[in-house]
């Protein structure tokens, strides 16, 4: 299936117009945006207001920027100051959420992460010691909130971080501020995976396989969302190596360790803080735990995978998920010809990965249009892997692809999956051509081709022998690939 990202403005039934557009770099990942309008100018403005307020509260929540409200307040003076009303209410959800999960949840986590990072630098593995006193210095007070007075008093000088909902609780506050425009029907705001739909739409969700999470692949599940959030954690994006060994970037705060056993968890409900609040501490939860919490919260829908590859899912999943019969990646069977048969086919314990880094510019950036696809030796294409643009007037830009008149496949579901960083994409082939067919083993050309609008074209080429035999392949970057790789290689070997 080939990923697709359509717009921005067409006529679809039963709606005016769906206004589609791709940034990067919008809360440190990629963000899709689509809207509902009755015009394009009302999904214009509509999206200036958007990120206008994605700027807002990334200016009083942000981590990571050091003029950000949250910033400056955690390294000022313990004493009691007067916050937001954004910022009050996100330390308070985290002290809700730290009591509701038992102290799964805990935003000075953080410290036990920066033990893990410095892990991965020296290759150690932390102490019994240093564990210890991390998780002392995670579970001490941190601050104390006065709601009369919409006050927080800073309790330790503890290293903090927001981010477990805090991009969950701007997008929802984005949603708000773009349904107030009365020509807006509907809005679906993905960030790097998290989703949050809101209005008269029905959004089709893919939702990522933490086994095999390429862009392209073939999805765990699919899911049918109105007016709800999605949000996902897992540890197949982010984490780092020690030893050779793997670790998760969710840790227990209870412990100092890195969750384990959980890889993937999915959460969709009405309230986006309480799908990213939850969906984050089930991966810290065990999957007993998290079942009984989801309980006691209304209208939670759950799906839980470990990493034995077991799944747990709420008594309503079932209603979210879409029949096996529309499901879109079902294809039909094709039945090989006699003339293939003879051939040596690919392997299909194989395949190859293919991934790429995106130039990053200062600030948010529109991601430039994309195209990856497979050709054999005659240059005639067999496969394409992805198709990515946001205008359809544009599309001569990928100036090769056009050429060969390829069909966009037009596909615009949205990815739900754990966050990924900003421009950074990873596709698969499994082998198999756009009729479903396996190829014969041989020698085949990738083609990654990127371009702007009026702007810079690039095309990367890159020829490999697939016989069998695993192989890995570094391409030159370019002005708008910053780096690209090809990894011939047994299934199942995600990293």
């Amino acid at each position: 299936m080939a990923t697709v990202v359509a717009g921005p403005y067409q006529t679809i039934p039963g709606v005016q117009g769906l206004f589609v557009s791709h940034l990067e770099n919008v809360l440190g990942t990629s963000f899709d945006l689509k809207i509902v309008a009755r015009s394009y100018a009302a999904a214009r403005q509509t999206e200036k207001v958007v990120l206008a307020e994605i700027e807002r509260l990334n200016n009083i929540l942000s981590s990571y920027l050091p003029t950000s409200e949250f910033s400056r307040w955690w390294v000022s003076a313990k004493q009691t100051t007067p916050v937001s009303e954004d910022l009050w209410a996100v330390l308070n959800e985290f002290t809700e959420w730290h009591q509701q999960t038992d102290g799964a949840l805990n935003a000075a986590a953080e410290v036990i992460n920066q033990l893990w990072q410095k892990a991965a630098q020296t290759q150690t593995l932390p102490s019994e010691a240093e564990r210890l006193n991390a998780v002392l210095a995670a579970n001490q007070p941190h601050w104390n909130l006065d709601p009369a007075h919409q006050t927080a008093a800073r309790l330790s000088q503890i290293p903090l971080r927001l981010h477990t909902f805090a991009k969950s609780y701007i997008l929802d506050r984005a949603a708000e501020a773009a349904l107030k425009n009365v020509d807006v029907d509907a809005v679906v705001l993905n960030s790097g995976g998290d989703l949050v739909i809101r209005g008269n739409w029905t959004e089709t969700v893919a939702l990522t396989d933490p086994k095999t999470h390429a862009e392209n692949a073939t999805p765990l599940t699919w899911l049918n969302v109105s007016n709800r959030a999605v949000a996902t954690s897992g540890n197949y994006r982010r984490g780092v190596w020690v030893n050779n060994t793997w670790y998760s970037h969710i840790v227990d705060p209870r412990t100092g360790v890195p969750a384990q056993d959980i890889i993937s968890a999915t959460v969709v409900h009405p309230n986006a803080v309480t799908a990213g609040a939850l969906a984050t501490a089930f991966n810290v939860l065990t999957p007993t735990e998290s079942i009984k919490l989801a309980a006691s919260i209304p209208q939670t829908d759950y799906l839980i995978v470990t990493k034995e590859g077991q799944s747990f899912t709420s008594p309503d999943w079932n209603d979210l998920a879409m029949p096996p019969a529309s499901n879109p990646s079902v294809k039909t069977a094709q039945i090989l010809s006699v003339s293939n048969i003879k051939d040596k086919l690919w392997n299909a314990n194989q395949e190859l990965l293919v991934s790429f880094e995106l130039n990053r510019f200062e600030g948010r950036s529109h991601r430039p249009f994309v195209a990856v696809w497979i050709e054999d030796q005659n240059h005639v294409p067999v496969r394409q892997l992805a198709i990515w643009y946001n205008k359809p007037r544009w599309l001569p830009e990928l100036r090769t692809w056009y050429t060969m008149q390829r069909s966009s496949g037009l596909n615009a579901a949205a990815i739900a999956g754990a966050t990924r960083s900003a421009g950074v994409y990873s596709l698969v082939w499994d082998g198999k051509d756009d009729q479903g067919q396996y190829v014969k083993q041989g020698k085949y050309t990738i083609n990654i081709e990127a371009a702007r609008e009026h702007g810079t074209y690039q095309l990367t080429r890159q020829e490999m022998d697939f016989n069998g035999k695993p192989k890995q392949q570094t391409l030159n970057g370019n002005t708008e690939i910053a780096a690209a790789a090809l990894d011939y290689r047994e299934k199942g070997s995600n990293r």
